[in-house]
């Protein structure tokens, strides 16, 4: 017989008919939100409800002296498990006490902070690279040999617009060893003369790179020895270019040129034989197409017409090359230029310069065989390069110095006018016009 009031089941009697918590569903997931009816004890009357019948207890009443384990509902003694059923919590209490899935519990692993990691990563990142790039700035700028004091040099022409760099090869042999002389047939000659020498101009109408020959006829100016200090009154004599360098150095040679020219020098950069080999050698050889088929004895060139990749000692055969050439000096002075220029383009590559063990090479064979003016910093030094790789990308104009014949003493005479012309085309930083041979 059924002692409950009416409407009552067995889901409503705390578990006496069905053994469950809360009067359930049969599936294996938990109910979620229904908010289940709460049995309490006590008299009834609260709030509306008949009167509670006797509770059957969960447990058998205690014996020998073991109490009695506490109700599932809640009683006056406070919360109990029911409690978070009663709040539409499935596992645990309200405040999600450690139960499966809870987020407070601590027993899951935290998932990675992704946006922290990346965040520590780039400026990591971007530290080494500032600190190696000043390191390396550093490195770098103590290594030039700024020994060429362009103060000592009289009487200068005013500045132009834009940039100008004396660029000369010299013939030095210091620090070559005997088997690195014969090697690059060098000889032996004591002192050191100039082997080539060019002025590239930098602007913003492209750069220009002017060969000037070393034979070419100039008037010695006056000038103040670099050593002694003393002044020197020009006499009018006639010389070759390249006997000014080997009269008083660099100083005398920028006198000479800027007064032969009218063309004022910002900078000045100097090669020897030795240290351009070791350029070549550092970036790993430079690709040339040779126009024909030279063998030349002296300078040690032996090559096949077409492209190929010359390493440091072949690369210095080529450009000193000569006598194995039909217009001699003034074919000489074309190969240096496409190679000087291919040789810049091979530097100032991604290649080389973001790869460590090329550039850092390259820069130490470079910065320590060139000799610049005291003015001459990394970045003018940067810029020269990236102008001589843009003659030869097409950028750029490379010529010889316009000629108009021979001289009385023999020596390559410059035709007056044109010079003229192309030397306030650079000044006035314009386009150049004038043409040559």
């Amino acid at each position: 017989m059924n002692d409950w009031p009416q409407g009552w089941s067995d889901d409503n009697r705390g578990g006496a008919g069905r053994n469950r918590h809360g009067g359930g569903s049969g599936s294996a997931q938990p109910e979620g939100a229904r908010v289940m009816r709460q049995v309490r004890r006590g008299p009834s009357g609260a709030g509306g409800y008949p009167p509670a019948p006797p509770q059957q207890p969960p447990h058998p009443p205690s014996y020998d002296g073991v109490p009695q384990q506490s109700s599932y509902a809640n009683g006056p003694g406070g919360d109990s498990y029911d409690s978070g059923y009663n709040t539409g919590q499935v596992y645990g209490s309200a405040g999600g006490g450690g139960g499966r899935g809870g987020g407070g519990g601590g027993g899951g692993r935290p998932a990675p902070d992704w946006r922290r990691r990346i965040k520590v990563t780039a400026i990591t990142v971007v530290t080494v690279l500032v600190v190696t790039s000043v390191a390396t700035y550093f490195w770098a700028d103590g290594k030039l040999n700024r020994e060429v004091d362009l103060s000592k040099v009289i009487d200068r022409p005013e500045a132009g617009e834009g940039t100008n760099y004396l660029i000369v090869g010299s013939d030095s042999r210091e620090g070559m060893t005997d088997e690195q002389k014969k090697d690059l047939h060098t000889g032996s000659a004591e002192g050191k003369r100039t082997d080539s020498m060019m002025i590239l101009h930098t602007g913003s109408n492209g750069s220009t790179l002017v060969s000037l020959p070393r034979d070419s006829n100039v008037e010695i100016p006056s000038f103040v020895g670099s050593e002694s200090g003393k002044t020197y009154e020009g006499t009018g004599r006639q010389v070759k270019l390249n006997a000014a360098y080997a009269e008083d150095g660099p100083e005398l040679l920028v006198r000479t040129v800027e007064a032969n020219t009218g063309l004022r020098i910002d900078h000045y950069v100097e090669i020897g034989f030795a240290g351009f080999a070791n350029i070549v050698d550092a970036v790993g050889g430079v690709e040339m197409d040779i126009p024909q088929d030279i063998k030349d004895t002296k300078s040690g060139a032996d090559f096949k017409k077409g492209k190929q990749t010359l390493n440091g000692e072949e690369a210095l055969a080529f450009v000193r090359t000569r006598y194995a050439l039909a217009g001699s000096d003034l074919d000489r002075t074309k190969n240096q230029q496409k190679f000087l220029s291919a040789l810049a383009g091979q530097v100032a590559t991604p290649g080389t310069v973001l790869n460590p063990f090329k550039l850092y090479p390259t820069m130490g064979a470079g910065l320590d065989s060139l000799i610049v003016d005291k003015d001459m910093g990394l970045f003018d030094l940067a810029s020269m390069f990236w102008a001589m790789k843009s003659v030869s990308g097409g950028d750029g104009t490379s010529m010889n110095m316009p000629l108009a014949g021979n001289a009385a003493n023999g020596n390559l005479q410059w035709d007056t006018e044109k010079v003229k012309q192309l030397v306030e085309e650079l000044k006035n930083d314009e386009k150049v016009t004038v043409t040559a041979d």
